[in-house]
């Protein structure tokens, strides 16, 4: 049978550590498309109006606070501060964050691969969540390690997507239908996809212009 679509009320997007501290020493992933895709992932959740849970480890310690970028998306969205598991289902404030949002579907994205976000998946198949994993915006220290970690849940029962492909699913929800959200997405996070956009909005008016005989 095939799977239910993810929608925005079905569904809790979940940020697990994306702290400053660790973005030097991410190698998996371009650093520049890695935040940025970070962001588009939160800017799905905001403005799609799905579940949304932030975590991250204490501010104090050396990895520090969320990037800036990902802080103007949530605005006053609470952070859950852990003070010690990877697997983030093990902290109950975080636990309990989940399971008020009431939804069945997460979809996770964070750093490192390898490190809390696969622990957190992992530990969200165990409370019975179907879990998706945001493979292009969690990275880890090395191609391999994001690579052999995203197997690994894939393996444990984990559905890989990419935060656009997310979005994408979202719009198709009634409600947003006829919404920007999409076409912002586009603009502000896939820059090359608006440029097509633009294209082909262009292409439409030059025939509509030859078929009028302007």
């Amino acid at each position: 049978m095939a799977p239910e679509p993810l929608t925005p009320a079905n569904t809790t997007v979940v940020l697990v550590d994306y702290a400053v501290g660790f973005a030097n020493i991410l190698g998996s992933h371009d650093l520049a498309q890695h935040i940025n895709n970070a962001s588009g992932l939160a800017k799905t959740a905001k403005w799609y109006e799905s579940g949304l849970v932030v975590t991250n480890g204490q501010s104090t310690k050396p990895s520090g606070p969320l990037y800036p970028e990902l802080l103007d998306v949530i605005g006053d969205h609470p952070v859950i501060e852990r003070t010690r598991d990877f697997n983030a289902f093990l902290d109950e404030p975080f636990a309990q964050a989940v399971r008020a949002e009431n939804r069945p579907n997460l979809v996770i994205g964070g750093i490192a691969t390898d490190g809390c976000v696969l622990q957190t998946v992992l530990g969200g198949l165990r409370e019975d969540y179907r879990v998706h994993v945001a493979v292009d915006a969690s990275a880890s220290l090395t191609v391999e390690a994001h690579n052999t970690a995203v197997q690994r849940m894939i393996q444990a029962g984990a559905v890989p997507v990419t935060w656009f492909s997310l979005a994408a699913e979202f719009q198709l929800e009634p409600k947003f239908h006829d919404a920007p959200h999409r076409m912002r997405l586009m603009q502000e996070n896939v820059p090359a996809m608006a440029m097509s956009a633009r294209s082909y909005v262009n292409a439409l008016e030059q025939g509509k212009r030859a078929t009028a005989g302007v």
